[in-house]
């Protein structure tokens, strides 16, 4: 039985939990207890506060864990990075007052900075030669300027809406985090089955990601135009249709540069164009 941490609530939660489902690991939402079996999958979820989930991971309590990447980074526990799941982007920067006339880092020199992430914060300080005072806080970091306790903070940042709501303006990007899954150094060979399986089906749901299924109707004559203009995964499949002079093209295409393909194939004489989204896809 392969042990996940999660995070107890919150985006990550949710994202995680979504993940899971779309790979057909079912886990019940209604059992929100400390430790939650699969009903299909050899796999049990610890439900953490998140800053426990590197240490849980490392110490072994857990064998895997989905985590922040600031957090990974701020607590620098001893667990290696499995992959990078995409999902709960954020960033981690200095912000300032908005009325502030930000000269540059060298601002922040001799200044008090509010922070939940000190040890991201301490080496970014030393790296850039300035000298601050840090001040750990928990909880709304952002409210830290309007009552005098800093004169800026360091925290993660979003959408940016938190900042403007505290008229606070966004400085310096420190680092760019996402959701990572961690591991533990120590797993079995046995565990490490489980895992490479679960791994195969959420790369199978990460592939399918902003991909449309196409099917259309289109004149032979024309074909070779509108396959040239089709960047399927290796080459459209085409099959014949009962009138000889059109033939039914199916392909993937990417939703980036969906619509602009879509319409050179109208302009070549595609028809009945049917497009349906892909849950998974095994490449």
């Amino acid at each position: 039985m392969l042990r996940i941490a999660v995070q107890s609530k919150g985006r990550l939660f949710e994202d995680t939990m979504n993940l899971l489902a779309e790979a057909d690991i079912k886990v019940s939402a209604s059992k929100r207890t400390l430790l939650v079996k699969s009903s299909n999958f050899p796999l049990e979820v610890l439900y953490l506060r998140d800053d426990d989930i590197p240490q849980s991971v490392a110490s072994g309590v857990a064998d895997i864990g989905v985590v922040g990447e600031n957090e990974f980074v701020e607590r620098g526990e001893d667990a290696d990075i499995i992959s990078r799941l995409g999902f709960s982007r954020c960033r981690l920067s200095l912000a300032i007052p908005k009325e502030v006339d930000y000269p540059g880092v060298e601002w922040f020199n001799g200044r008090k900075i509010a922070t939940s992430y000190p040890n991201i914060l301490r080496h970014y300080m030393e790296k850039h030669g300035i000298d601050t005072e840090i001040h750990v806080i928990t909880g709304s970091v952002e409210i830290s300027p309007g009552i005098g306790l800093a004169d800026g903070i360091f925290d993660i940042v979003s959408s940016g809406s938190t900042l403007v709501s505290n008229n606070l303006s966004e400085v310096e990007v420190v680092m760019e985090s996402e959701a990572l899954l961690i591991g533990n150094k120590q797993m079995s060979d046995e565990k490490r089955q489980v895992l490479n399986e679960m791994l195969f089906r959420f790369q199978a749901v990460k592939n399918a990601e902003d991909k449309k299924y196409v099917r259309m109707n289109a004149p032979k004559a024309r074909l070779q135009e509108i396959v040239s203009v089709l960047p399927g995964l290796k080459s459209p499949t085409i099959i014949p249709l009962a009138d000889e002079e059109w033939c039914s093209v199916h392909t993937v295409l990417d939703q980036k540069r969906f619509w602009e393909i879509i319409g050179k194939l109208k302009e070549m004489g595609a028809q009945g164009i049917l497009v349906t989204p892909i849950e998974k896809m095994i490449l």
